[in-house]
């Protein structure tokens, strides 16, 4: 069965993860009974963990100990919804889906006197803020709570970092989450914008670059059950985990053209209409289970990456993106749905210079399953022209009446363990009843859709298209002929081992990725040659993955679930453990990609 909580051991002697509350709150006492000076703890974090609830618990045990309390929440000290709005105007802007990366930092959300009147307020006697009754016998304790404390206090007697996922800030959004230092989104598509261009640039930079300053980290994203961890031995942790075979926490979403195959695949909520993506990794998005001493922590893989991306992605690949995971795996599902828009991704230049992101989105098609007559949509007719194109899409826009979208993108058969390759600027779409398994660069939200069938999305809006955009990035002259040639490629020997065989089925000079397919009997042997690898099962029932040089470091992966390869792993051997023979997709960064999109 589909392993949709995929824990990753580490061997890490001494670790001590603390499970819930009352063992966070021990181990938050051990910690504070280290400390000599009692002044105040900072409650630090991301936006959409619990601070609350957390606050409450740990004034209850403080008191406890014989502490007198007081609370200092630091969202008074945010600027308001209008002035963030109109801080950050050229960043979010008046695009329904598209804004551009921001350069601003923590201090942008607060007041330009935040950080004086916080002083002010540490040092006012305890009963000005106080929630319980104080007693000069007894120690004081001031609790700094919310996002950005550290930023504000330099630092309290004891730091602790609040965090949750990407996947739970979303799940809260779709409640009532408003982004941070917001009290009120016009939608979620609005948050998840104002969240991707602005918040988590922010954020999550504040994150890398204050973590090492705290003393405890907290996953909340079980609201009601926290898990702990002192922030030192968090970092080994996750050296540990970078050095084996790793595999992201999947992250599944509805959509108005999801299909029904990965909603029983991976046993998800009966309640959903239809699963449409996958996300088998894409870095930013997914978080990542580490297991140690049979408890489990909740830890964004974009924190795994800012401590390990050496260890996993080898010198030549991280001196060309940093701490940036390059490439992405997820599922499109249109079995039992429909199709995807007609869409284009946008080239290098027009991302830096419209968006000020780092990465074209590069993509490719791989048929994982289909059903009888499904088709893939790559390239333009040979009737297709700008003008025709341009009015046919503007018309459905305006009239509500559809278009027959096959008049102007050309039309394939697929069939199973086919590969369709999506440079930028290539206009294309799944059709309905295909499970496509993408593999592309890791930029994932530019997606510029040229026509949507008129249809409103889940949230009973019309899905925005971007004309604009798109028109701005289509490669007029791709079409049939070229097409066949250059994106649908025949598969290559690249070599055989006993029975066993390996193929090229995918490679451009222009793409920063390669796909190879190893067809596997019984046995593989492969080496990292020190850059990392992505393998993905595509046929077959069951493989181990285990290290030449320790027999102890393996794991074993079914049908459809992926595994990233450390470049550090070096050596090893992939065992078919099913009936029949299986078949794995094998990616990685090319050879000849040499473009760095990092500054030193």
């Amino acid at each position: 069965m589909f392993n949709k909580l995929p824990i990753n051991e580490v061997r890490q002697d001494g670790t001590k993860l603390a499970d819930g509350y009352e063992e966070t709150l021990r181990l938050l006492q051990e910690t504070l009974e280290t400390r000599n000076v009692d002044e105040f703890i900072v409650i630090d974090g991301t936006h959409g963990a619990d601070f609350e609830g957390f606050s409450v618990m740990l004034d209850s045990w403080l008191r406890h100990l014989g502490y007198d309390t007081r609370l200092v929440p630091v969202r008074q000290y945010v600027k308001s919804e209008a002035q963030l709005r109109e801080r950050f105007a050229n960043d979010i802007t008046d695009n329904r889906a598209f804004g551009v990366m921001t350069k601003g930092e923590i201090s942008d959300y607060f007041r330009m006197d935040a950080v004086t009147q916080l002083e002010n307020e540490l040092v006012k006697a305890p009963a000005s803020l106080s929630f319980a009754d104080f007693d000069s016998n007894r120690k004081s304790m001031t609790l700094v709570v919310g996002t950005g404390s550290h930023w504000l206090t330099g630092g309290g007697t004891l730091n602790l970092f609040l965090d949750v996922s990407r996947e739970t800030q979303q799940a809260l959004h779709a409640s009532n989450l408003c982004n941070f230092g917001f009290d009120n989104n016009e939608d979620t598509l609005e948050k998840y914008k104002i969240a991707f261009f602005v918040e988590w640039p922010i954020l999550e930079a504040y994150r890398k670059e204050k973590l090492g300053q705290f003393q405890l980290y907290v996953d909340m994203n079980k609201q009601d059950h926290p898990t702990s961890v002192a922030v030192d031995e968090l970092l080994l942790l996750i050296r540990g985990l970078a050095a084996g075979p790793m595999r992201v926490k999947p992250f599944f979403a509805p959509g108005v053209w999801g299909g029904q195959y990965l909603k029983e695949l991976a046993d998800l909520p009966s309640e959903w209409d239809n699963c449409a993506w996958g996300f088998e990794p894409i870095a930013p998005e997914n978080s990542i289970l580490i297991g140690n001493g049979g408890k489990v922590i909740d830890v964004p893989f974009l924190l795994v990456m800012n401590v390990g991306y050496e260890i996993i992605l080898g010198d030549r690949i991280s001196g060309l993106f940093g701490d940036y995971f390059p490439i992405r795996f997820d599922y499109l599902d249109t079995m039992g749905g429909t199709n995807l828009s007609v869409q284009v991704h946008p080239k290098q230049t027009y991302m830096r210079e419209k968006f000020n992101y780092i990465l074209e989105q590069q993509e490719s098609y791989y048929m994982m399953e289909k059903k009888e007559g499904s088709k893939v949509y790559l390239g333009l007719t040979e009737e297709c022209t700008e003008n025709k194109l341009l009015g046919a899409v503007k018309g459905a826009q305006l009239t509500g009446v559809p278009i027959d979208h096959r008049e102007y993108v050309q039309e394939w058969e697929c069939e199973k363990g086919d590969l369709f390759l999506i440079p930028t600027g290539t206009v294309h779409c799944s059709g309905a009843d295909n499970l496509v398994l993408e593999i592309s660069s890791t930029t994932w939200w530019f997606t510029f859709k040229i026509y949507d069938y008129v249809r409103k999305g889940l949230d009973g809006k019309l899905r925005p298209i971007n004309i604009d955009h798109a028109f701005a990035n289509i490669d007029w002259y791709k079409k049939p002929n070229w097409v066949k040639e250059q994106l649908i490629q025949a598969p290559v020997l690249a070599g055989s081992q006993r029975g066993a065989e390996e193929y090229v089925i995918g490679r451009r000079e222009d793409l920063l990725f390669y796909v190879n397919r190893i067809h596997l009997t019984e046995l593989w042997e492969d080496d990292t040659q020190g850059e990392f690898l992505m393998l993905n099962l595509v046929e077959g029932e069951r493989v181990r993955i285990q290290s030449l040089s320790d027999s102890d470091l393996s794991v074993e992966l079914g049908y459809a679930e992926s595994y990233i390869l450390p470049a550090v792993l070096g050596a090893f051997r992939i065992q078919n453990l099913g009936q029949r023979p299986a078949k794995l997709i094998k990616a990685g960064v090319s050879s000849d990609w040499n473009i760095k999109v990092v500054h030193d």
